[in-house]
């Protein structure tokens, strides 16, 4: 079976230092804790920033700040700037990231959510097709962002409409708008086009579970403080390298050699970096 990827969203832009002190704010902190997923085993790190009193930020310099110091401390790892990056923001804000040279992957939503409450994620067709076309044109692989199964529908129109190259890479992120469940995961899986590549992040309880069925099924995973704070029930992580420990351990157990960056982009159909 293919090497396993593990990707780390280390921060999110919701999560806070009240839901979980070790959840990094500062540069110096966001470069410890992808540093403690690296060397836990983690290829990809999945990169939102926080000015240091924890608001969430698309600021370019802030994301080159933090990435020259991952850079220092982990030179070889992915790192995969979020074009998300909060509820309100606008499409010029979001795509900050992509500005900066060097940057090989960058998150694609394809479509509007619900993401909890009154908060709602927007991702028109158009902002769908302009994150597309600048990808491409920055020679930046999407990683597309699925909470249901018409996402992958709008990824596959908008690929034979020229906004999203083949070979596609998938983040099926469950427990949001979709279940968490063995049914959706494998429908997911079997909806996305042959030659595809997928990871998937289970979200909160679920993140351990969802990590099991898709280490089994060959796919890749996406653990972190973005998505849960617990090592196990009402135990806190101290760090995402614990929580990626524990990715490796599952993976272990079911005969999943792990990736290294360098196997990663080549997974990944990713130019090995300089």
């Amino acid at each position: 079976m293919e090497k396993l990827i593990i990707t780390a969203a280390i921060s999110g832009a919701e999560v806070t230092k009240e839901h979980n002190p070790a959840v990094p704010y500062t540069v110096e902190e966001i470069a410890r804790e992808a540093e403690s997923a690296v060397k836990a085993g983690a290829s990809i790190i999945h990169l939102h920033v926080r000015w240091d009193d924890g608001t969430p930020t698309q600021d370019k310099g802030r994301f080159k700040a933090c990435i020259d110091a991952i850079r220092e401390r982990c030179p070889d790892v992915i790192i995969q700037p979020s074009t998300g990056g909060a509820v309100g923001m606008t499409d010029l804000e979001r795509l900050q990231p992509t500005e900066l040279e060097g940057t090989e992957m960058a998150t694609l939503d394809c479509g509007t959510l619900n993401f909890g409450g009154d908060e709602i994620f927007v991702n028109s067709e158009n902002t769908i097709k302009n994150f597309g076309k600048i990808m491409i044109e920055r020679g930046i692989k999407p990683e597309i962002e699925v909470f249901d199964k018409g996402m992958i529908d709008y990824a596959i129109r908008f690929h034979k409409q020229g906004y999203i190259k083949a070979p596609m890479h998938f983040d099926f992120v469950l427990g949001v708008q979709m279940a968490a469940s063995l049914r959706d995961l494998a429908f997911m899986v079997h909806s996305i086009p042959e030659g595809s590549t997928w990871t998937a992040a289970g979200m909160g309880r679920h993140q351990f579970p969802i990590a099991a069925m898709t280490i089994a099924a060959g796919g890749h995973v996406r653990v972190g403080f973005e998505d849960n704070i617990y090592l196990e029930k009402g135990v806190l992580a101290k760090s995402n390298g614990e929580l990626v420990e524990k990715v490796v351990r599952i993976a272990k157990e079911l005969g999943r050699e792990i990736a290294t960056p360098d196997e990663a982009r080549e997974i990944l159909s990713l130019e090995a970096r300089k």
